[in-house]
């Protein structure tokens, strides 16, 4: 992954600077992250893979990101001589493409994966002078044909990715390296695999499992034999006590901020003797800014160095540890938001197992997180976390942490911790919950550690309660918008609709758009969505007074196009400076005639029959308030038996990472490809528009972020009236 600095951060994602990067990368891992973080924005993330060809010719998954435990253990090992993709790309020295019809029929599971119907799956051979290297699968957001200048982009990609691969194999072939707990075969990848002639050890920790690996040259530099399966020994093993809180210090920042790092520390060797080392690593992050993995260096420093005030030197460590945190909860929002700083920078630095938190609610304790990411360990920690609330709730009834004793009993049963910390939560004098910190050593907690661990607490404990007051004021605000907008959709006589809201994720995460289907004078039906500007309490306030001006202008009778105008003035005599967009459509049901005015609002759809998907050609005006004198233009149109509309506000479509009608053409591809999938007749069932509701906010809530809030409303002419 390339340095976490502001000059990278800010620029902008293209094909070349993506390849450019891949050729420094030092892994597998760091290959498959940087694809996924600087490659095009349509490359989803969920459900891709790097595989490597291992000594014994077969396919080895080396690198992941969002595939199930499942897959891990389904797809873990791929023979190039069978049909998955991953081998039919291989064999066959082209990109095997899996349309959305293949991923949402039969992979990976027809139960579980991917299967949207909306997501196309690409495997890439990784193959360098007709030598095969591996195999990348990416996801893709392609909803319908994936263009083929988007093609020509994946297989650069795969190429970059290829060739690097083949220079990191020429100078340490991965696939002859044990791997852990397989004997001969792949080895865990590890981020600089040409130093190994330099007799510098190379490292990873897993920040998902927790699990951490040394080469064979580690344990050298360590004085230490080579564990079987390459697991490291624990940090606070051969990191000398002095040195510690600089370390677990360093690592928060590390962690805080993604990026490079270098630490220099005394280790312990056996037999009581030191050696001072450099630690030279880099934090990987997810597509999500999520810190997943840590891969480097380990260098012994061959000289003397001046003796340094140890206690003054760990009581600025302690500080700077104690800082680090800080920081790291203080940009936290939410509840969430703090407990997944808590996950990501305090867990690793601290050295512990896990985190549970409990929070404090109406007396009672009850679990907020387990702080570890999914998987195997889930179960494990629900079992700790019941095991543990005895002792959490001493913990906090006494309003004194408690900490486990080398050599005591730190618990009970076969599932209890080596170590443990329990902290009580408390802020302004009222609890606010307990947290359980595990190891997985025992360990002795000095009077530094404990005054550490109740520093910690203090923060911890006003993160959270500054957190829980936001949510309370989050749901309210969301309560408040959520009440604006109708609570059903009125039942109409040969009408099937559908409608689905959104709030954006940054922010107050609420925002401005509306949806109303109403019924009309003289029996018509009508359609209306809009976007007011911003996203916070304000938008939210003049979307109430729009949709109500809106509504009784239309129950009065005036036509689309009076109705946005005398809404347009309506907004522009209120005081505020937001504007609006409006789309407004009137369907008379008995002979599908549709009249509709727009007013800077994208242009509605329809799905036809014969499951074309088109956007229809309506004139439009200003958004609503920016010109209160401006007529809007009526259109009329015809809807069929059979047809569909699907209205939406453009959070739908909108990507930061894509242009904005290139996301529009995918979104009318994927409209096909659902059409063409549900068959004649069955497109305007309650169910296939419902589901197609749910497929359309799917793709949007896969996006890293969603900045803009998202509204759409579906109807379907089912049978004409008399």
């Amino acid at each position: 992954m390339p340095p976490a600095d502001e000059t990278i951060r800010t620029t902008p994602r293209s094909p070349m600077r993506c390849v450019r990067l891949l050729l420094g990368c030092g892994s597998a891992a760091e290959l498959l992250g940087t694809v996924l973080a600087e490659g095009p924005g349509w490359i989803t993330g969920e459900g891709s893979a790097l595989y490597l060809v291992d000594a014994g010719g077969m396919l080895r998954l080396t690198a992941s990101h969002g595939l199930p435990t499942w897959a891990h253990e389904r797809y873990g090992v791929v023979d190039p001589a069978g049909d998955l993709p991953a081998a039919m790309a291989l064999r066959l020295r082209r990109p095997y493409l899996m349309s959305p019809e293949h991923t949402s029929a039969d992979y990976p599971n027809r139960n579980a994966g991917m299967g949207t119907g909306m997501v196309a799956v690409v495997t890439l051979p990784m193959v360098v002078d007709e030598q095969p290297v591996g195999v990348l699968a990416l996801a893709l957001a392609h909803r319908g044909t994936v263009p083929r200048r988007d093609l020509d982009v994946l297989e650069t990609i795969g190429e970059a990715c290829a060739h690097r691969l083949a220079h990191l194999l020429d100078h340490a072939d991965v696939r002859t390296l044990p791997a852990p707990g397989a004997g001969e075969g792949p080895a865990h990848p590890l981020v600089s695999l040409a130093v190994r002639a330099s007799g510098h050890g190379a490292f990873e920790r897993d920040l998902v499992t927790g699990e951490s690996y040394w080469d064979e040259a580690a344990f050298r530099l360590a004085g230490r034999p080579a564990d079987p399966d390459g697991t490291a020994p624990d940090l606070e093993r051969i990191v000398h006590p002095e040195d510690l809180p600089d370390v677990q210090a360093a690592l928060a920042e590390a962690l805080a901020a993604g990026g490079r790092y270098r630490i220099g520390y005394r280790m312990l060797r056996r037999g009581g003797r030191e050696t001072r080392v450099e630690e030279s690593g880099e934090v990987m992050l997810d597509v999500h800014g999520r810190p997943v993995r840590i891969a480097g260096l380990l260098a012994e420093v061959r000289r003397e160095e001046e003796a340094r005030a140890r206690s003054a030197g760990q009581a600025g460590a302690r500080t700077a540890l104690l800082l680090s945190l800080t920081r790291s909860l203080s940009r936290a929002v939410t509840v969430r938001e703090v407990t997944t700083a808590v996950t990501d920078v305090a867990r690793p630095a601290f050295g512990a197992a896990s985190i549970v938190l409990d929070l404090v609610d109406e007396g009672r304790l009850l679990p907020v997180s387990h702080t570890v990411y999914g998987g195997p360990r889930r179960a494990e920690l629900t079992r700790l976390a019941d095991l543990s609330e005895d002792v959490m709730q001493h913990s906090l009834a006494r309003s004194a942490p408690l900490f486990s004793e080398p050599g005591g009993r730190a618990g009970r049963g076969p599932l209890a911790p080596a170590a443990w910390a329990v902290l009580p939560l408390v802020a302004s004098g009222r609890q606010v919950g307990s947290c359980l910190i595990t190891f997985a050593t025992e360990r002795a907690f000095g009077r530094e550690d404990r005054t550490l661990y109740s520093a910690f607490a203090g923060i911890l404990a006003q993160s959270l309660e500054r957190a829980r007051l936001f949510d309370t004021q989050h749901h309210r605000a969301s309560e408040l918008q959520r009440a604006m907008l109708p609570r059903t959709l009125p039942a109409l006589p040969g009408i099937a609709s559908a409608a689905r809201y959104l709030p954006s994720t940054e922010g107050m995460q609420i925002g401005g758009d509306w949806y109303d289907l109403l019924r009309l004078p003289d029996g018509r039906i009508g359609l209306v969505i809009g976007d007011v500007q911003g996203h916070n309490a304000e938008a939210t306030a003049v979307m109430g007074q729009l949709r109500s001006g809106l509504r009784a202008y239309a129950t009065d009778g005036h036509d689309p196009a009076a109705a946005l105008a005398r809404t347009s003035r309506l907004l522009a005599g209120l005081d505020t400076d937001l504007f609006a967009t409006c789309l407004f459509l009137a369907l008379d049901p008995s002979d599908g005639t549709l009249a509709a005015a727009r007013a800077g609002h994208p242009p509605p759809v329809r799905i036809t029959e014969d499951a074309r998907a088109v956007e229809l050609a309506l004139p439009g005006g200003p958004p609503l308030g920016v010109d209160p004198g401006q007529p809007y233009p009526l259109a009329v149109e015809r809807l069929g038996v059979g047809e569909t509309l699907l209205a939406y506000t453009d959070g739908l479509v909108e990507d930061r990472e894509e242009d904005y009608d290139e996301s529009v053409q995918r979104m009318l591809g994927g409209l096909e490809l659902w059409a063409r999938q549900a068959g004649p007749g069955r497109i305007g069932s309650a169910d296939a528009l419902e589901r197609l509701a749910d497929l359309l906010t799917l793709n949007v809530t896969e996006r890293r972020s969603r900045p803009d809030d998202v509204a759409l409303l579906l109807l379907h002419r089912a049978v004409p009236l008399p």
